[in-house]
């Protein structure tokens, strides 16, 4: 039965719908078409960085600029290419299938930040965004990384109590400006933070400020530590 499906349904890419060896996976043209992130890469944000590991932490400009109030983060993706058409595609396409395959990237890459114990965290999405969307997209692959690596999840540990304006074309500083004080801890989720260290999840960083607002929700509730793993990272000057 299963190998009549497998010739009726033949496994396709996710991408560009051809067929591939097995389900959820990328064909080689769209696989070299996706900037994934690799090689040396920023301790705090996982943005690709010239140079060779050299087993110390490296950080990019942003990051030395604006000290992060997580502190250590990685990517799967460079939003770029390919990359940007797949996780447009889970945010704003109902893609949802893509979550499987993109939280199999999102472990690969958060591998060395992830500790025993974690609680896995996704960013929120105000009420009437999710209404519209239907699904949090941050919390598919919060959900995906935490069973893949047997971590706790709380998808709904954050909240945010008031819709925030749409932060696209806006700058670093109008971001941070927007989201400052956004996001909160869920009261009736506030015990599962002591003591607990956070991996926060989100679809892309751009600036920072979502993550920012989130970290900074966490710690101030008792959290003793916060992580960050992304989708894809936003990188201007590759």
């Amino acid at each position: 039965m299963q190998s009549a499906l497998r010739l009726i349904y033949p496994p396709r890419c996710v991408s560009c719908g051809d067929t591939v060896a097995q389900d959820f996976a990328l064909c080689l043209p769209c696989w070299g078409q996706t900037p994934f992130a690799a090689g040396l890469v920023c301790d705090a944000c996982g943005t690709p960085l010239p140079g060779q590991d050299s087993g110390q932490p490296e950080y990019c400009d942003a990051c030395l600029t604006r000290p992060r109030a997580w502190t250590r983060g990685r990517a799967a993706l460079v939003y770029a290419d390919n990359a940007r058409k797949l996780v447009l595609a889970l945010k704003h396409g109902d893609r949802t299938d893509l979550a499987r395959p993109a939280a199999v990237w999102l472990l690969r890459a958060a591998r060395p930040v992830l500790m025993p114990g974690m609680l896995v965290v996704p960013v929120p999405l105000h009420r009437w965004r999710l209404v519209r969307r239907r699904y949090n997209q941050a919390a598919l692959l919060s959900a995906g990384l935490a069973r893949a690596a047997g971590l706790d999840h709380c998808p709904d540990l954050l909240i945010r109590p008031h819709a925030t304006p749409i932060l696209d074309g806006l700058g670093a500083e109008a971001r941070f400006a927007a989201l400052d004080g956004a996001i909160a801890v869920h009261p009736r989720r506030r015990d599962r933070l002591a003591g607990r260290t956070v991996l926060l999840v989100d679809d892309v960083m751009t600036s920072g400020a979502t993550l920012e607002a989130a970290a900074c929700a966490c710690l101030a509730a008792g959290a003793v530590e916060v992580r960050i793993a992304v989708l894809a990272r936003v990188a201007q000057n590759l």
